[in-house]
């Protein structure tokens, strides 16, 4: 309280794709460590910053733009689930994708169907969240709807 002036937590050192900056943050999830989970969209990545850290650890992505499982196009909203998995909204690909933790390339949760209105498509998912009961709800911005999805975390 009181505060006037922000702490840099993540980035800070210009756009550019090295480990201490962002191109394109979108959005932040903070875990109960209090570390800080980026989409950087232009860098087609998810950053992950420990708390007091001067650089950040890829944990997602990170290898270019394209379309494979280890490949995000543009991706929006990210949640970390309690075992550590990182979902993200990929949403050029108009997919959800977990990356568990420490794992090289994705699977897809949801999506992955191409572009459409379909219940199994997207077009342009880009916010996430989960409820109690595990359910992921995804907001699927172009076709102006949200959807929820059973999804097993484990």
């Amino acid at each position: 309280m009181g505060e006037r002036n922000g702490t840099i937590v993540a980035g800070g050192n210009g756009k550019g794709n090295r480990t201490d900056q962002l191109n394109g943050p979108r959005y932040i999830f903070v875990d109960q460590d209090q570390s800080v989970y980026v989409s950087d969209s232009d860098n087609h990545r998810v950053m992950k910053w420990v708390k007091d850290a001067k650089e950040g650890i890829v944990v997602a992505g990170g290898q270019g733009q394209g379309n494979s499982l280890r490949q995000f196009s543009s991706p929006e909203g990210i949640i970390v689930d309690q075992l550590g998995s990182v979902y993200v909204a990929d949403a050029g690909n108009n997919r959800v994708i977990r990356w568990l933790k420490g794992a090289q390339e994705g699977t897809i949760v949801v999506g992955g169907n191409g572009e459409g209105e379909q219940p199994n498509q997207f077009n342009c998912p880009v916010y996430l969240s989960f409820d109690r009961q595990n359910n992921l709800y995804v907001v699927d911005y172009w076709n102006n709807r949200v959807q929820k999805f059973d999804v097993n975390s484990t």
